[in-house]
């Protein structure tokens, strides 16, 4: 059976340059639709989240921003579900990464406010990247490699090709003019080669043991890719 770490970030909000506290954390759809595809392949899901904190769905997912009013009722209707998932995540400190098979974190803004900076799980990253072990991140969850460092001090990422959640998507959110950083941006400026498609359309970059997925639209082709790839 294919074992799956699902990295989620445990913020409620994301700090912005002139201090205030933006209310967030993860994207519904990019927790949902994964999660879904692959328990329904038969794969074994652990959620983990820094510190064992339950996990914030970021309201915004759940209201016009996710898309279709079916749409969001569906995902609804899935969170309550899931319910039980969310609110008993491990530690992720307490986690031995090595014995997945696949480590996948989702996005939402809330991996830019602890995932960025969290040591464990920039070490996790690191290792996973250096042992060319399957790792994916989705929309803004590719902040929590900026917490990862090779030996030397280096961005181990650095010349990864890779996507992520894009400035021009970035900047539909009003409050986004506030950030201290946008993610395409340092992206760039740590080393990566990084690439997008079309705004809100879904758009995944594979490079090597490294998938990424743009925005919460990529969320059903990067399980579909990770699935038909890791599958057996």
């Amino acid at each position: 059976m294919t074992t799956v770490l699902m990295v989620l970030s445990g913020a409620d909000h994301w700090t912005l340059k002139d201090g205030t506290k933006h209310p967030t954390g993860v994207w519904a759809e990019e927790f949902v639709v994964p999660y879904l595809a692959f328990r329904d392949a038969g794969w074994d899901i652990t959620v983990a989240t820094p510190g064992g904190r339950t996990p914030t769905i970021d309201q915004l997912s759940l209201g016009i921003a996710g898309g279709a009013p079916w749409k969001t009722k569906q995902i609804k209707e899935q969170l309550e579900r899931l319910r039980p998932v969310l609110e008993s995540p491990v530690v992720l400190a307490d986690v031995e990464a090595d014995a997945y098979d696949l480590v996948f974190y989702p996005g939402g803004h809330g991996p830019m406010e602890d995932l960025a900076v969290d040591e464990v799980s920039g070490a996790i990253l690191a290792r996973r990247l250096q042992q060319q072990r399957p790792l994916a991140l989705l929309c803004h969850a590719p902040a929590a490699m900026f917490a990862a460092r090779a030996e030397d001090g280096s961005w181990p990422f650095a010349g990864y090709s890779m996507t992520g959640f894009s400035n021009m998507e970035e900047k539909v959110n009003p409050f986004s003019w506030k950030a201290e950083w946008l993610l395409e941006t340092r992206l760039k400026e740590e080393g990566a080669d990084y690439s997008k498609g079309l705004p809100l359309r879904p758009h995944i970059v594979q490079d090597r043991a490294l998938y990424t997925g743009q925005n919460p639209q990529s969320s059903e082709e990067l399980a579909k890719k990770l699935i038909a790839d890791f599958g057996a």
